[in-house]
């Protein structure tokens, strides 16, 4: 493999690479972070962008507002994103993950006080309700063997955002079927309708709301919007749209890979199931292991840089890689292996700066209740096809698995 990262020539590696193993990084990951941890990738879309690989740089280049999230200026690298896209892109208002500075901090404040410490702890009972609700059916079941994708990962977390928010659960099927479709990297007039027809959705739902505001997500921010004078639509259709999209595709994929990971790894299984308090310790470890959203920390360089020993230019892109970074043998001893007991909080799996995740601890409290309740229910669970048998998501821009049968 030829690298140059002082030069700024591109490397012989296109992105994305397809894991093919899932419990490892992809070799190309590893050798590139070795040889030149900032260096210039190709992308299957055309161009080229920076790659940085090493935990240190990572988190440096994240928390930089000398880079920017903002989709729609020139030079943000984008995967398999024709012209067409790119302007639909551009044209659509930004999500408050395409936002920087003021304009991020402005849209990011009024919602951040939805996912406190306080409210979240008011929220654990109503996720623990639902949990036992699906195991219940996940156990009733009368043949094995059972999808647990189906039956658990996907209905946990689209339920406890839907409450949340206050989107009708039965409305379910609809969004789950275009958020798959919106991250796969497969038709793209199929991924265009998609992101349509959710808008379209969100757009209708927050004018039903704007009549009949509930006790939910949606209701106090438009309460708030018309206290303060100020009402909002486009801006709550975008809010919307990010936390169900990402409040349950990112979890579903995690509770499913959790799952895997646990039973491919009987002595970390045997940990937890002996002691829960280790079971918060394996969440961070098994979100650290997967990585799941290992290349959506795109940005792009409002001005000259210098980051690592290389000089970035204004306008040339750059993407993290979180898979790469959290096997990063500086910041995690024995970093390839699954250890629940390293302590592994420093990750960027929930990515770094001013645009890490919002409902990381949603995410975690809904992990945690789902690993524990699960194994302690079906102490028996276990994988009914071999691992190399499991379809997993090697077409998606989120990692997870397509179906995960299961059986005890």
């Amino acid at each position: 493999m030829t690298t140059n990262s002082v030069t700024g020539e591109a490397t012989d590696v296109e992105l994305p690479v397809e894991r093919g193993c899932p419990f490892a990084a992809p070799a190309a990951y590893e050798q590139l972070r070795e040889q030149a941890p900032i260096s210039k990738v190709r992308l299957t879309s055309g161009g080229e962008a920076w790659w940085v690989s090493r935990h240190e740089e990572a988190r440096a280049v994240l928390a930089d507002p000398r880079f920017s999230s903002d989709r729609r200026n020139d030079g943000y690298p984008l995967f398999n994103v024709d012209p067409a896209t790119l302007q639909l892109q551009r044209s659509q208002p930004p999500v408050m993950l395409g936002m920087d500075g003021a304009e991020h901090s402005a849209a990011r404040r009024p919602v951040v006080g939805e996912f406190t410490v306080k409210r979240l702890a008011a929220l654990r009972p109503r996720v623990q309700d639902i949990v036992d609700h699906f195991i219940d059916q996940l156990l009733a079941a009368d043949r094995h063997p059972v999808d647990l994708v189906r039956a658990l990962s996907l209905p946990v977390p689209s339920l406890v955002i839907c409450e949340l928010l206050g989107v009708p659960y039965t409305d379910h099927d609809f969004f789950q079927s275009r958020t798959t479709m919106m991250v796969s990297l497969t038709s793209l007039e199929d991924r265009l309708r998609a992101f349509a027809e959710l808008r379209a959705y969100f757009d209708d739902l927050v004018t039903r709301k704007e009549s009949e505001p509930g006790d939910d997500l949606l209701g106090r921010q438009i309460a708030r919007q018309r206290q303060d004078g100020a009402l909002d639509h486009t801006a709550l259709v975008s809010q919307a749209f990010l936390l169900l999209t990402a409040g349950h595709e990112t979890t579903a994929n995690m509770i499913s890979l959790g799952v895997l990971g646990l039973l491919s790894h009987p002595e970390q299984l045997t940990l937890i199931k002996a002691d829960p308090g280790r079971t918060p310790a394996a969440v961070e470890e098994l979100l650290r292991y997967f990585s799941i959203t290992d290349t959506v920390t795109a940005r792009v360089a409002t001005e000259d840089v210098e980051t690592g020993g290389v000089s970035i230019k204004a306008g040339e892109g750059v993407i993290v890689s979180a898979l790469s970074a959290n096997r990063d043998p500086a910041a995690f001893k024995n970093a390839a292996e699954l250890d629940i007991e390293r302590g592994a909080r420093h990750h960027l799996a929930f990515g770094y700066g001013p645009h890490q995740c919002l409902g990381q601890n949603l995410a975690r409290m809904e992990l945690q209740i789902v690993f524990d309740t699960l194994f302690r229910r079906i102490p028996a669970l276990r994988l009914a096809v071999p691992t190399e048998d499991v379809p997993f998501k090697d077409d998606a821009v989120v990692y997870g698995i397509h179906e995960l049968p299961v059986t005890w």
